[in-house]
């Protein structure tokens, strides 16, 4: 069972254990040794006021091990899968808690191929962690980063650019949130030349400021700027810009769950939606299975969290999957979730169809759904409390075939979450908070 890598690598409190100096230094050293002979590993980090120095000691262990290091500076995680995957580079490293508050942080790999690691060879890391750790050695370095290479920004906003040609906003006004993350440092150059009217909002992080009250945990901010500023469409990113959530032109909020639904639809009409299917998980929604049954499209369902998308998607040869929470994956465009990618491919579709976003997702009609996140102290099997059996049995017998139960722990976070969809909103709510409580009065802070 794996202990420091989560869903979406290490992350905890930037200082606490698995973040503290030490064993970040250890993280290095055991993933050069992981790399093979003479490794080169590409770095790049968020906005926290902790990824300098946790960059700084990663880096000393990393070249502990015998790799060389290079830095793209601030930059986004898929800045980093490209350009590991470009340059030959033996891994990418990313500083980033991802949509995590600015205290946290975390570091997430990439293999040279541009891909996140399979589980087994986190574990393996993992166990090389814990070797290099018992060794009990004493580290000294100067906090020095290695030099920023600024070609590297403006290599992974070429490709960008590249990956979907013709793009245009059409004068069109868009609205776009960076979260005060890393999209602060590449999307205004992105979109500047899109012949349009281009308002950039929480671009000015101050290491404290990432994602609060902002981004794409907060979509609702840049819908309410959208509908303010009566413009086109919102974007906006998580504090590592993997995922994006949208406004349409009527200020409301659109998921994950409906760029899949667009970007199938074009996908199929153009001849290029594989087997018909796209990946989703078990968080989205119901409305979603039904609009794609409509349009012929099947959809399969991954457990939560890109990285399993991406490899149900392999498995299946699925040209299309995603999160409801904004990470869509175009295998034929990237190894990884990207949301200023995604921000140019849905443009590119509403540029062709000639209709606006609200218009192309108006069928999509969802089930009402609740999610609950549940403090909890420890992640103990949940089967293990009668209590909290009880609550999910009752409300996987009322529900039957006119709702969904899904609760499941956060990968990332001490928390777990409940799910639930139904017909009935009445329903819906009282076991949501049924099952809530009974988790809260077992495990809960």
């Amino acid at each position: 069972m794996r202990k420091m890598f989560g869903t979406d690598g290490i992350r905890a409190v930037a200082g606490e254990a698995p973040l503290d100096k030490r064993t970040v230094y250890a993280v290095g050293k055991a993933l050069a040794h992981s790399l093979g002979k003479n490794p080169r590993v590409v770095m790049g980090m968020d906005t926290r006021e902790s990824g300098p120095w946790i960059a700084a000691t990663l880096a000393a262990g990393l070249r502990a091990g015998g790799s060389t290091v290079e830095s793209a500076g601030v930059i986004t995680t898929p800045a980093i899968a490209f350009l590991t995957r470009k340059h030959g580079f033996s891994a990418g490293v990313v500083i980033s808690a991802s949509h995590n508050p600015w205290r946290d942080n975390g570091i997430k790999v990439f293999g040279g191929d541009g891909y996140k690691l399979p589980d087994a060879v986190e574990l393996g890391i993992e166990a090389e962690i814990e070797r290099v750790l018992a060794q009990g050695e004493e580290f000294a370095h100067d906090d020095a980063l290695p030099a920023v290479n600024e070609v590297y920004r403006a290599e992974y906003v070429r490709s960008l650019l590249d990956a979907v040609p013709n793009i245009s906003l059409d004068n069109r006004s868009v609205v776009i949130d960076c979260a005060n993350g890393a999209a602060s440092a590449v999307a205004p150059e992105l979109f500047a030349g899109l012949k349009g009217t281009v308002e950039v909002t929480h671009a000015s992080p101050n290491g404290r400021n990432i994602n609060d009250h902002c981004g794409a945990t907060h979509p609702e901010v840049v819908a309410a700027e959208t509908k303010r500023l009566g413009a086109s469409i919102g974007f906006t990113f998580d504090g590592d810009a993997d995922r994006a959530m949208f406004s349409d032109e009527h200020g409301n909020v659109v998921n994950g769950d409906a760029v899949m639904l667009v970007c199938a639809r074009d996908l199929q009409a153009r001849g290029e939606l594989a087997g018909d299917m796209v990946v989703a998980t078990t968080m989205s929604n119901m409305g979603l299975e039904a609009a794609f049954k409509r349009s012929g499209i099947s959809m399969l369902r991954a457990p939560v969290g890109d990285k399993y998308v991406l490899e149900e998607m392999r498995a299946s040869g699925a040209s299309l999957g995603g999160e409801q929470s904004g990470h869509i994956l175009f295998p034929a465009k990237s190894t990884t979730g990207d949301g200023l990618l995604t921000a140019l491919l849905l443009l590119d579709v509403v540029h062709r169809s000639g209709k606006t976003l609200g218009e192309l997702i108006a069928d999509l009609k969802n089930f009402p759904q609740v999610i609950l996140n549940v403090k909890v102290r420890e992640k103990k099997p949940l089967d293990d409390f009668p209590s909290v059996v009880y609550a999910i049995g009752a409300a996987e017998e009322e529900l039957k075939d006119s709702g969904r139960v899904v609760i499941r722990y956060s990968g990332t976070e001490a928390l777990a979450r409940v799910m639930i969809e139904a017909e009935s909103e009445e329903a819906m709510t009282r076991h949501a908070e049924a099952i809530a409580g009974a988790i809260r009065a077992e495990l809960g802070i």
